[in-house]
């Protein structure tokens, strides 16, 4: 059986484009509500059958998208007899969709079959997870490189691409699910590596109200926790940053039963030891 894992290794590239890419002016968002838009009018269906495999399709532009992958996606466990003959109704749906608002720029068709599957001709660069991806590692390479004001310039970017919750629209199933999961880590560890960057910069007074509230929305994360209390440290506020671990120290052992991990153990040992040091 097709699963979830093709998927997401497909996207873990930018995909070589495999067709011809039509519809240039269209643009597709998957980083909120799955949209398909052009002179900032929204054409996306609304019948959630429809945006499932519109989503399935926008992941993997100009690759083909296999119909197992399809019938797991719409049915899980239980596809209907007339599997087949209702995928394809839902293609052309689809397919009618594109072209009554001209989408394909009225040229051939941008959704077309190609055995044992379908093929969406898009341009990867037209969607907008791609973006995200492409200024992500952008970021990180300049992070490396210790260009800190750069990559958080990056990643700020790369962040002003969300607009929500990713395909929000969306009743994901057993394909999409996993794949909005690993969307939402990738956003976590991009916010991460901003705020390692801000740090570096020397940026850490301003960073943190920011920290403070998203530590308030994420009570369990750790590596948040730790950030605020090196921006706080930093800022000559040792004794907020100890206030900070002690609470997390507090609700970690109600709620899990564990203590800090190691390294905010050791940021806490720090703070102890070196005083009001900047």
């Amino acid at each position: 059986m097709y699963s979830a894992k093709n998927l997401t290794d497909d996207l873990a590239v930018v995909p070589d484009r495999a067709e011809p890419a039509l519809g240039s002016g269209v643009r597709f968002t998957v980083l909120g509500p799955l949209a398909v838009v052009r002179d900032g009018v929204d054409y996306a269906p609304t019948t959630p059958k429809l945006l499932q495999l519109l989503a399935l399709l926008v992941l993997r532009p100009g690759k083909m998208v296999h119909a197992d992958a399809i019938a797991q996606e719409l049915w899980a466990d239980k596809p209907p007899r007339t599997m087949r003959t209702t995928m394809h109704t839902y293609v052309y749906h689809l397919r009618r969709c594109i072209e009554e608002h001209g989408l394909d720029d009225g040229l051939d068709s941008m959704l077309v079959t190609k055995a044992p599957g379908y093929v969406f001709r898009i341009d990867p660069a037209q969607v907008d997870v791609f973006r995200f991806g492409q200024l992500q590692q952008e970021g990180q390479e300049l992070l490396r490189q210790d260009r800190h004001a750069e990559a958080v310039a990056r990643f700020r970017s790369a962040l002003d691409v969300w607009t929500g919750p990713p395909l929000a629209n969306v009743p994901s199933g057993p394909m999409l699910l996993p794949y909005t999961v690993e969307l939402l880590e990738q956003r976590r560890t991009t916010m991460h590596m901003l705020f390692e960057a801000e740090i570096a910069s020397g940026h850490h007074r301003e960073l943190i109200g920011e920290l403070r509230s998203l530590t308030a929305g994420n009570p369990l994360d750790e590596a948040l926790h730790g950030q605020l209390m090196r921006a706080l440290g930093r800022s000559g506020r040792r004794s907020d940053a100890m206030v900070v671990y002690r609470t997390l120290r507090k609700r970690l052992s109600e709620e899990l039963g564990v203590e800090p991990c190691a390294d905010l153990q050791l940021l806490h040992r720090d703070l102890i030891s070196e005083g009001d040091h900047h």
